[in-house]
């Protein structure tokens, strides 16, 4: 019970950061699509960033440990083909089209249902998946700094200065 708890209060929170932030208004995805507006861009990344640090003290500091999904390029190619063509034709990525209804907007509980059907697909479609398209392309459980030979913190600290450079230049281009 206690993660249902700690589960629905970090989705509140992130809900309300979402909506805050103005990520979850419809002109905000299409200019992140038309790469015009990087405010969610900008909010992803935030968080990427925010998490990296958070994840990997966590572990260090022996208080979490990592639980890796393997890496299959096939599956993740595939899914983000038809992730991005959902987010092009409804105008909302999963996270912010709950917030969208949330907000009552309820040209946002089309993309619900289409993630709902989805999801039954892929559930009845999964054991010809399995031995197929979720075949391709497996590195098994690896990590970037695992690939590269080095510590975890020498590639967190190259994505926090690229993080921090690539803001700068969002901020001078005015997006």
């Amino acid at each position: 019970m206690n993660e249902l708890l700690t589960g629905l209060i970090t989705g509140i929170i992130f809900g309300f950061l979402l909506q805050k932030g103005r990520v979850i208004r419809y002109d905000k995805q299409v200019g992140a699509l038309r790469l015009v507006d990087m405010t969610i861009v900008k909010f992803m990344l935030t968080s990427i960033l925010v998490a990296m640090v958070g994840v990997y003290l966590l572990v260090d500091l022996g208080l979490a440990k990592l639980s890796l999904k393997a890496t299959i390029l096939g599956g993740n190619i595939i899914g983000g083909i038809i992730f991005g063509i959902g987010w092009g034709v409804l105008g909302y990525c999963p996270g912010t089209q709950m917030g969208a209804l949330g907000e009552g907007r309820w040209d946002a509980l089309w993309g619900i249902l289409g993630m709902l059907a989805g999801a039954a697909l892929f559930a009845e479609t999964y054991p010809i998946l399995k031995t197929t398209v979720l075949t391709w392309g497996d590195f098994g459980k690896i990590t970037i700094p695992q690939v590269l030979g080095v510590n975890h913190w020498i590639v967190i600290v190259i994505c926090l200065v690229g993080g921090v450079l690539l803001f700068r230049w969002f901020e001078k281009k005015g997006l």
